[in-house]
């Protein structure tokens, strides 16, 4: 896989719709060409204290940040493809990738349900699956893999972060 974007939520609480930060990491050709990190106003707008510990994000980080709708704006035209590059990948959008994509993906659809958004269907390819594949048993954790495929994760749950190890992951297992 070459071409791509990585995408990393963080979320404010247990609701998949409280995304309160992303980061996305995108591919071309192999190569790193851009990379988008915003803090989101989540929905429901609360923090829980496990949430808050894993990432350090807090209620007061994300008052006066965007909401989903706003920072997808941002995002969309980034992750659309010209109609030569439709025509070689056979879709749309540039496939979205996520290390545990269950979480991210069950994220990003919530929230565009959240904002009456039309989901477009992207193609979602996850790096934890594809390792557990690659390198059965043991631990399948973003850090532990990622440090498997020679990138050393840090500033770990922070979405940009994780999203560029998620890209460095998959440039060396996903096919």
């Amino acid at each position: 896989m070459k071409d791509f974007a990585a995408i990393d939520f963080e979320t404010a609480n247990n609701e998949r719709t409280s995304v309160c930060s992303v980061g996305i990491v995108i591919y071309r050709e192999g190569k790193k060409v851009d990379e988008f990190y915003s803090l989101i106003q989540p929905e429901p707008n609360y923090y829980t204290y496990w949430t808050t510990r894993v990432h350090g994000l807090t209620q007061a980080d994300t008052d006066e940040a965007p909401v989903f709708p706003e920072v997808w704006a941002q995002i969309e035209p980034k992750l659309r493809l010209s109609p030569e590059e439709q025509k070689r990948l056979g879709c749309e959008y540039l496939p979205l990738v996520a290390h545990n994509k269950a979480f991210d993906e069950n994220c990003l659809k919530a929230v565009f349900r959240c904002y009456q958004m039309d989901y477009p269907d992207y193609p979602f390819y996850c790096t934890l699956v594809q390792s557990r594949r690659v390198w059965p048993g043991g631990c399948h954790t973003l850090d532990i893999i990622a440090e498997r495929c020679g990138y050393h994760l840090q500033n770990h749950h922070h979405a940009l972060a994780d999203a560029d190890a998620a890209a460095a992951i998959a440039l060396k297992i996903l096919p």
